[in-house]
């Protein structure tokens, strides 16, 4: 049976002596009332205090705003939480509320041996919630994958890929294994691999590589571009470039990289070095045996 204690008993009485409902309507409609009404009080209550208080914290806190979004969705579903367990005790709805929170331990620990996967992921959106290794906005790279991150939720992230596709990821596949992040920093440092030909003048074409850097605004001065010598490969001297770039993205990376290196080729064509390619030279020939050609005159003019 119901329990009649609390703000429930109150109205239950209430109606009984206002109204002159029989004791058992009078109790179960006072008890649904209050149950209504409270949760109702405490859920606008909630929203209008809590989630304000909590976006100041997370301002302070200096949470970037893809960890802002899950965060607000747990306050809420707390707000929901508590405001329905007071409610159930302010109603006198004591006993069910013990049944329930049974209920609910049996049917939580069914569902995490179901679900262990999407736990797995959870705790992993958990982990990267709190070390950040990337955020909104980043360019990351994952198991042969590349893409924008464009939302985060504590199952799943979503990357949008340089062809306009959308990856939705499994958390767990983002903390199990290594995630690179080349805007992780300030700036981010690009190398290219000039080949030249054996007889051009590896003075010069370094002293080309250098100007061309040098002479470009989205390229840093410090620190500045260097070029050595790596390769003395079969057809060519391979001179590699390295240089720094500001505040990059992928798209500000690749147009710098494109156009410093198309202008490099340009001032290599002037000054008449070669980048050369790989060549292959095929030789050999067919032996025709004397004794094979005799017989087959012999045959004609038979």
């Amino acid at each position: 049976m119901l329990q009649t204690a609390g703000a429930g008993g109150f109205v239950g009485q209430w109606l009984r002596s206002a109204i002159g409902l029989a004791p058992s309507y009078a109790s179960a409609i006072g008890s649904a009332v209050t149950f209504v009404v409270v949760a109702a009080v405490l859920y606008v209550a909630g929203k209008a205090v809590v989630h304000p208080l909590a976006n100041r914290l997370m301002e302070r806190r200096g949470l970037d705003e893809h960890a802002r979004n899950p965060l607000r969705k747990v306050v809420s579903v707390a707000i929901v939480a508590v405001a329905i367990g007071v409610a159930f005790a302010m109603a006198g709805y004591g006993n069910i509320l013990v049944a329930l929170a049974t209920v609910a331990a049996a049917a939580t620990l069914a569902i995490g041996l179901a679900m262990q996967d999407v736990l797995a992921n959870f705790v992993a959106g958990v982990f990267i919630y709190t070390d950040r290794p990337f955020r909104l906005g980043d360019w990351i790279e994952w198991d042969g994958n590349s893409g924008i991150v464009e939302d985060i939720s504590l199952r799943v992230t979503r990357v949008r890929t340089f062809d306009n596709e959308l990856l939705t990821v499994p958390n767990s596949n983002l903390t199990d294994g290594v995630i690179k992040n080349p805007v992780a920093k300030d700036r981010l440092r690009v190398q290219f691999l000039f080949g030249i030909g054996y007889d051009d003048d590896i003075d010069e074409a370094t002293e080309i590589i250098v100007e061309e850097a040098e002479k470009r605004d989205d390229i840093m001065d410090d620190p500045g571009v260097t070029v050595r010598l790596t390769e003395l490969a079969d057809s060519y001297v391979g001179l590699k470039s390295r240089f720094w770039i500001a505040d990059p993205s992928r798209a500000d990376f690749v147009k710098t990289r494109g156009e410093y290196v198309q202008t490099v080729k340009e001032r290599f064509d002037e000054a008449g070095i070669d980048i050369p390619y790989p060549t292959r030279t095929l030789e050999g020939g067919i032996d025709v045996a004397g004794d094979l050609g005799a017989e087959s005159f012999e045959r004609d003019e038979e």
